[in-house]
């Protein structure tokens, strides 16, 4: 890098929310409400992370941070080492509330590396779809999270022997989603390892039909989603964790409000099938539960975004 002339790309990445009740591993969701970072590159080797909003004074902020491993992860892949960086992230997603906090980390990351490659003087690269799927998966462990930030709207991911594949969808406009947030944290590992290894058939069944009813729902017919984010593969297992969780969701269900665990929680979705309901959702909860945040969101259709910009 020395005697070369500093480059710098700025990246927005949005929140998701997934599994959608039914939809465990597979359905995921962007959300508009986002983290923006800008990247310029620098002669010296390493990276300094300057970090305002969410996770200042907490993250790294040094190449260790997730954001830089991830973008050094894609040049690694290409056989090519990451160029110094000067990082500045301005975050709004909540950590470890199950919005995605750190498969939009890795997004930021991969993305910021797919910019740099692109715009680079000597060799430019442009990565495809899905070797940005690929990197990030590799990163992340499924491509549930990461793909909706990648490339917005709703998506269902799976996996292949080529390698994570996705379909994206979009949302019927009626659908208005409402995130709630707790004061407190669940780790996403905690969360899995209370899950059983095998479940009963009936379950499986169950989960297989509200899942694909989800899609209608979600694409369609929002007026059925109160049925389609019905679940018996996770979130019940999960639920003594995280009792206030549980208990709210109970309580918005009960009163007819699509409510489901965003993620592996703690953080709450409600589906509402129109703007509506989702006001009598947040006006439930605002004088109920005042502790918890409340997000009135659209969903993010165009996913994770980089330009280049003067350095």
């Amino acid at each position: 890098m020395s005697g070369a002339a500093s480059r710098a790309v700025r990246v927005h990445v949005p929140s998701t929310s997934a599994n959608l009740g039914p939809g465990f591993d597979t359905l995921g969701i962007a959300l508009a409400y986002g983290d923006d970072l800008t990247a310029v590159t620098r002669p010296e080797a390493g990276a300094t992370v300057a970090v305002t909003g969410v996770g200042a004074g907490e993250v790294p902020t040094d190449a260790s941070n997730l954001v830089v491993r991830s973008a050094a992860h894609v040049y690694e892949r290409l056989g090519r080492e990451l160029p110094g960086l000067n990082v500045e992230a301005t975050n709004r997603i909540p950590h470890g509330r199950g919005m995605g906090s750190s498969g939009s980390a890795i997004v930021a990351g991969v993305m910021i590396a797919a910019g740099l490659l692109a715009s680079d003087p000597d060799a430019p690269v442009e990565l495809t779809e899905a070797q940005l799927l690929a990197f990030a998966t590799e990163l992340e462990g499924h491509p549930d999270n990461v793909a909706p930030a990648l490339f917005g709207g709703l998506t269902i991911a799976w996996s292949t022997e080529a390698g994570p594949q996705f379909k994206r969808l979009l949302v019927h406009r009626g659908v208005a989603p409402l995130v709630l947030v707790p004061s407190f944290t669940m780790s996403t590992e905690l969360a899995r390892s209370l899950q059983p290894e095998q479940v009963p058939h009936e379950d499986a069944v169950f989960n297989v039909s509200r899942s694909a009813l989800l899609i209608a729902a979600l694409t369609q017919s929002p007026e059925l989603l109160m049925q389609a984010t019905e679940d018996r593969l996770h979130q019940d297992y999960r639920g003594d964790a995280m009792p206030a969780t549980r208990d709210l969701i109970r309580e918005l269900r009960a009163a007819g409000h699509p409510a489901v665990v965003s993620g592996a929680g703690p953080s709450i979705l409600v589906l509402s099938p129109g703007p509506a309901e989702r006001q009598a959702a947040a006006d439930l909860v605002a004088q109920a539960h005042p502790d918890w945040r409340v997000l009135l969101l659209a969903v993010d259709t165009k996913g994770a975004t980089v330009e280049e910009i003067p350095a």
